[in-house]
């Protein structure tokens, strides 16, 4: 169930305080000790500046940089969660519009660099709270903030501080918000009686807004008791003043000037104070956005886990609308980030590693919880060493911690990577070692599961999709699947297959699948039996409850003419459409289907 509201972000809270940190994390001993405190940096708007300019330092000096996100839902109705039988260039739409409706609330970054004094990486873990507050006008944009309700429990579930997320999370605007909003400075434009008006120019101090008064009332005066001959306005300029918390209503401020050449070069000076102050506010609203174009500018080694979804929000809330297909998708991010690594395609990919933490296990907080503690991380007797330094201070004890808060999970996902480095057999003491163009990671840089469903896999330097190591038989053939939608009670499984076995042959249907309460899946074992059944279809709605209806065992489900049908190609055209509908059938219907 999906609850939708629209948060507009007022006054700071200035009540709020930030949560204390605890330490977490990890030693290559025989035991951990107890937590002690403090160990990751909890970034909001207040710290924000100053925990930016450490991250460049870091980041610069960074071996690698392991990043991951919290988000506000992950599907938009039940229809658009992963399955099986999506091609990949449907699981890229379902999660397209995972990540132009959902927001993302938390976002960590933990660079690691390796000491080689201490043989070991250094972990700087900062959890950044993000919250999209419009802080400028663009025309057509709207911050909506649509919230999965089972998403907020989950967050809620792990002690997610909303209070500081809504009040004192970071603001952000896309490149293409901020090109947009510089844009959107008006030039100045003659008014009817050959002066040039402005935009506003707020006054904050009392004596200017007495200065106005008095200004206001001196002109009234004088144009009540003057007759002004119409070639004196040719050498007025309009300027508009006043206070908006005050006003809404600008006031006129009249400049008399001496000659056409005053004149020009005083608007000329008014108008490049309003743009410079025009683009001071648009930068100072790119927020976050610094954090990524950080990244993006270093091409470091960027590490996540199961992280595609990660990457399409990074796209579309930080760099512009998401591309139509997976294949633009991974062209566009890979100019922005040529080296990404995805950790689940790592430990699912290596058969020593996958026999490690199990076939069961490749989550994110199982895989950590089997190779990098002491007591099972252990591969070959390896255990690679990670200490966290928070500020000035350096540990190496850890505990669970605070599993889904975004810098902890960062924190994480380096450390399952770095222990999938020693086991890979890459030196990790040598001190040029550079992994972004390391041979043994070269198989597995770039390559991202679009789902986690169906085991599909994308290159990134391709576009491309193979099928990897898949929980689900490989005989998935599109072209013999059609897709069936309207009345619920129609569209049972069980009286599919019934229904077509009747019609087809016992073995006519291979497989079924609901994708929700309104439309279901079919793959034929035949393509031939896809036409047919079009065939069919067609024939029975023509004949409209007459000899062949009557007797025709389709009747049962085509019966009244509320159940449509099409083939894969429509399922894609249906779940491409802007619209966003929460049951298949609505969703169809306003696709035009």
């Amino acid at each position: 169930m999906i609850a939708s509201c629209l948060l507009r972000a007022g006054a700071r809270s200035p009540g709020i305080r930030a949560r204390p940190k605890s330490l977490r994390f990890h030693s290559s001993g025989a035991s951990p000790p107890a937590p002690a405190a403090a160990a990751v940096n909890d970034v909001t708007e207040t710290n924000f500046s100053t925990a930016l300019t450490e991250l460049r330092r870091l980041v610069r000096d960074a071996d690698f940089v392991s990043i991951d996100l919290e988000m506000t839902g992950v599907t938009s109705a039940p229809w658009r969660e992963a399955l099986e039988f999506d091609r990949s260039d449907i699981q890229y739409l379902k999660i397209k519009d995972s990540a132009e409706r959902f927001s993302v609330v938390q976002f960590g970054v933990c660079p690691f660099r390796w000491d080689t004094h201490s043989h070991c990486f250094v972990a700087h873990p900062y959890n950044f709270y993000l919250f999209p507050r419009q802080e400028v006008s663009i025309d057509g944009f709207w911050n909506d903030f649509l919230c999965q309700t089972s998403s907020l429990e989950f967050l809620a579930k792990h002690q997610f501080d909303f209070n500081t997320c809504i009040y004192k999370g970071i603001s952000y605007l896309s490149r293409s918000q901020e090109l947009e909003a510089l844009n959107k400075f008006p030039d100045s434009s003659p008014t009817p009686s050959g002066t040039t008006t402005m935009d506003t120019m707020q006054s904050t101090r009392m004596s200017d807004i007495l200065f106005v008064e008095r200004m206001k009332n001196t002109i009234d005066e004088w144009l009540v008791e003057l007759r002004v001959v119409v070639k004196h306005f040719r050498d007025l300029c309009y300027v508009h003043g006043g206070n908006a918390e005050t006003s809404s209503v600008p006031h006129p401020l009249i400049v008399y000037t001496d000659s056409v050449t005053d004149r020009d070069l005083l608007m000329r000076e008014v108008k490049a104070l309003q743009r410079e102050k025009h683009e001071l506010k648009v930068k100072a609203a790119i927020g976050f956005r610094h954090v990524i174009d950080l990244l993006s500018s270093e091409k470091k080694l960027i590490v996540g886990h199961n992280c595609f979804l990660d990457w399409a929000h990074v796209y579309r809330k930080f760099f512009g609308p998401l591309p139509p297909t997976v294949e633009e998708f991974a062209s566009e991010l890979q100019a922005y980030f040529p080296h990404i690594i995805d950790t689940k395609v790592m430990l699912n990919s290596d058969d020593a590693l996958l026999h490690t933490v199990g076939r069961a296990g490749t989550s994110l907080s199982k895989a950590f919880s089997r190779l990098c503690s002491p007591a099972s991380g252990r591969i070959n007797g390896l255990l690679v060493k990670v200490e966290v330094q928070v500020d000035d201070r350096r540990v190496s004890n850890w505990n669970s911690g605070s599993k889904h808060e975004a810098g902890y999970d960062a924190f994480m996902t380096g450390s399952v990577f770095s222990q999938a480095c020693l086991h890979l057999g890459i030196d990790l003491g040598m001190d040029s070692v550079d992994l972004r163009r390391n041979e043994k990671l070269g198989k597995y840089l770039n390559l991202l599961y679009l789902s986690w469903a169906n085991g599909d896999v994308v290159d990134l330097k391709t576009g491309r999709a193979t099928a990897a190591k898949s929980r689900y038989p490989k005989d998935r053939d599109f072209s013999k699947m059609v897709v069936l939608w309207g009345e619920p009670s129609r569209l049972k499984t069980k009286d599919i297959r019934e229904c077509f076995s009747k019609t087809f042959g016992t073995s006519a249907v291979t497989s079924a699948r609901h994708l929700d309460e309104t439309a279901a899946l079919v793959q034929f074992s035949g393509e031939e039996l896809v036409e047919k059944f079009l065939e069919w279809k067609d024939a029975l709605r023509r004949d409209g409850g007459g000899p062949i209806s009557s007797l025709h065992p389709l009747t049962r489900i085509f019966d009244g003419g509320t159940v449509r049908a099409g083939t894969y190609e429509t399922y894609k055209e249906i779940c491409s459409s802007p619209v966003s509908e929460f049951l298949f059938s609505d969703q169809a219907e306003a696709a035009g289907r």
